[in-house]
């Protein structure tokens, strides 16, 4: 189902094209798309899906994408690591959560909450320094390409506190929350 008429004025301010524009690319005749924006005309059903169409694919190509914001510095810790040595890193880097690796590939997390969290089920603090990080780690984080749009990287941040930005495997980066409040301060 396509949406109403009155969008498609709204679409096309807000991705600042004119009418001029919109013709060239959608193969609508100006003359239509100003009779539909002012209403004295509605469109077959061929042309109105054109012309959204058009508006669409335009909005996806100049949608933010994760590669757009992924941080390329991800630190990480192997999961043979101790607990003493990921909150170390986590200290050292200003990082407030990390993957946990198992080699090359994620296997899961291990974030300040993680260690607060064991400390106050009662664990001695000389104990819980020993434990190795896969004894204590969080489910990994999601994992998109570098072509997600930025609206299913903040649903998923919505969830999870990081997620990762990869390619056939490899890590290419990582975007956190504090990413997508950077973006709305520029």
């Amino acid at each position: 189902m396509l949406p109403s008429l009155d969008e498609i004025e709204k679409r096309r301010r807000s991705l600042g094209l004119s009418q001029k524009q919109l013709t060239k690319l959608s193969g609508v005749s100006q003359s239509m798309i100003a009779k539909i924006e002012t209403g004295r005309i509605n469109p077959s059903y061929s042309k109105a899906k054109a012309i959204f169409d058009t508006l669409e694919n335009l909005q996806r190509k100049m949608e933010t994408k994760a590669k757009d914001l992924l941080q390329e510095n991800v630190v990480g810790i192997q999961k043979s690591e101790l607990v003493s040595k990921a909150t170390k890193t986590m200290h050292e880097t200003g990082f407030s959560q990390l993957p946990v690796l198992d080699g090359s590939q994620t296997v899961g997390s291990v974030s300040e909450r993680t260690v607060l969290d064991q400390m106050l089920k009662g664990h001695d603090l000389s104990e819980l320094s020993r434990l190795r990080v896969e004894e204590i780690m969080d489910e990994a984080f999601p994992s998109i390409d570098p072509e997600t749009p930025l609206s299913v990287v903040s649903a998923l941040l919505q969830y999870s506190s990081a997620v990762l930005v990869t390619k056939k495997g490899e890590i290419l980066g990582i975007i956190t929350k504090a990413d997508l409040l950077k973006i709305i301060q520029s």
